[in-house]
């Protein structure tokens, strides 16, 4: 087993859980890790043996376009995406942040992470 990781990928979306947020839009960043066998690759030297970081990044892309109220909703379908195109990665790990959130004060960035693993094969 092994991880990949994409870090520090940057957009500017439409997202926010007031309706002001999301006519302006904002900056926005998502670290991902998944965890899957690298074994073949890293043997074979195929492309198609691991998950193709390309790949990865226009998933994100795409789930960043379509807008969300709440960051923990465009975690959840970034999860649901990667696991459900790629089946033999194991747990996938999502981090969006949103920065300058309007939180009446200064702030960097608001973050939330999630992971999932995926559900073992029924027997």
């Amino acid at each position: 087993m092994g991880h990949i990781a994409l870090e520090g990928l940057e957009f500017f979306a439409f997202h926010g859980y007031y309706d002001e947020e999301q006519k302006i839009g904002n900056k926005y960043g998502v670290d991902l890790r998944v965890r899957t066998n690298l074994y073949r690759a890293g043997s074979t030297d195929h492309l198609s043996e691991t998950v193709n970081y390309e790949v990865l990044y226009r998933m994100v892309a795409e789930e960043m376009q379509a807008p969300a109220r709440l960051l923990e909703h465009l975690a959840h379908r970034i999860i649901d995406r990667i696991l459900h195109e790629f089946g033999h990665v194991r747990w996938v790990e999502v981090s969006v942040s949103k920065f300058n959130p309007p939180v009446g004060g200064i702030c960097q960035r608001a973050r939330v992470t999630l992971k999932r693993k995926r559900p073992a094969p029924a027997l």
